[in-house]
Formats: C-alpha cells, structure tokens, sequence
C-alpha cells in the first residue's frame, strides 16, 4: 500500500472501537474513519504547508503523512505507519488536477491543532438515525452556517471541505435549469461520511496486493497447508482440491 498511495488520497479505515462500530450502524457502511495522505514532508512544494508541517510533526523527514480529525486528540499529523494493522481501502480523486493538490493538502494543513467536534457526531447520528423523538433538524449544528468560523471539526468534514477548496466534487446534487442545463450544488460537509469517498464517482478506489509478485511470480506464492489456520478459519480458506 505505501508504494501506491499518493499524495491527496483519502484512506478510509474500517475501525475496532466502539464508536466504529456506532458509524458502521448509522452509515451501513465498514468504514468508519477517513484521512488525507499528503505526502513525505519533502514532497509538499507548498513552503507554508511544509513549514507547518515541520512544525507539527517530530518524526522521520522520510514519515509518510496523514492529516486527521481524532476524538480526544482534535485535527493532528502523523504517521501513515499508524494503520499499518487495519484493514484501509484508498480512495483516490481520479480528476483533480496537479495545480489544486497543493490548494487541497493546504487547506488540510491550516485545520491542524482544530478540536473534534463531538456535537456535530451526536448531531449527525440523531439526522441518520431511522426513528426519531425530536425533529431531526431541531437545535442541530449540522445546518448552522458559520463559514470558516468553526474552531472544531471531525475526519470526513475536515476533508470533505479541503476538496471544496478546490472546487473539487465528492456527492454533489445535480438539477437542471429549465433550458437544461445541469447545475452542480455542494452537499453539506457536515453530513459528510467516510463511505461518501467509497461512493463518490469522482474517487477511484485503489486495489493494492496483500504480497507483490511480477508477471508468473504467482507460481511461487508460499501457499500453506491447514495446519496454521484455526477451527473457523478452515471453513473459508482451504485448498480447491478439497472444495
């Protein structure tokens, strides 16, 4: 994965926690988290960005880095290395130009230091949910509009407006005008979800291979007999002659 991932990627993550698994509930979806890959820090032309994030981040010059929203822990960089053991599909903006990636990774980058905005999940979670007591619109946080004011932010908001920077489409609304010509309406970031990536038509999802091979290479996988897999998982992995 970190051989193909490029900068401006979205990597969605299928998360363990119990909040997880109240997103996976409320999305029907398995990603439960998102976060903007931008490169290694010498990788960011932008001298501003790469000064903030110099600034930001301690670790190796060579770090592959992430910029995310996190409960407890508000909009922060660090290590693509932190998910080396989740299971993360890559979700990449097939149509955005090399002269607004910097606009986008920048906007990403002046959101560092932001809390997370624990209102807007609660908000978020009543306007999904199928059965409501109030109004789903009553006192909620998701439709007031405060521009760039907001001093805090959670994972898909954070890029989802880092993509409209830049003009850039996630799930826009689409009508006609009565000449029929189409016009485009940004969604709301604040209703914004990690699968709402996984979904996009403007996102092609990367595969990457659990281990590389070229060209027959295959022929060599070290396929293994049984004898290392448990009770259950002998139902779902056995050798073909066997089926």
């Amino acid at each position: 994965m970190t051989h193909e991932i490029k900068p401006c990627d979205v990597i969605l993550v299928e998360g363990r926690t119990r909040i997880s698994e109240g997103i996976r509930f409320l999305t029907n979806s398995a990603w439960t988290h998102a976060c903007l890959y931008i490169g290694r820090t010498y990788d960011i032309q932008d001298q501003t960005v790469r000064k903030i994030v110099s600034d930001k981040y301690m670790g190796e010059p060579d770090d592959q880095l992430i910029i995310e929203s996190v409960i407890g822990e508000g909009t922060i960089i660090r290590s693509l290395d932190t998910y080396r053991d989740e299971h993360m599909r890559i979700c990449r903006p097939s149509k955005l130009s090399f002269r607004d990636m910097p606009k986008v990774i920048r906007h990403a980058a002046e959101q560092i230091g932001k809390d997370y905005n624990l209102r807007q999940i609660f908000d978020l979670a009543r306007f999904l949910l199928p059965w409501y007591i109030l109004p789903k619109k009553w006192a909620s946080s998701l439709f007031k509009k405060n521009g760039s004011r907001s001093t805090k932010t959670v994972c898909s908001t954070m890029i989802a407006e880092s993509f409209a920077s830049a003009g850039y489409p996630i799930l826009p609304l689409v009508k006609h005008s009565e000449a029929g010509i189409p016009q485009l309406f940004r969604r709301n970031p604040k209703l914004c979800t990690p699968s709402d990536f996984d979904f996009s038509p403007y996102f092609d999802v990367i595969k990457y291979s659990f281990v590389d091979f070229y060209q027959a290479d295959y022929e060599l996988f070290p396929w293994s007999s049984d004898s290392l897999l448990e009770s259950e998982e002998n139902d779902f992995f056995i050798d073909p002659k066997d089926a």
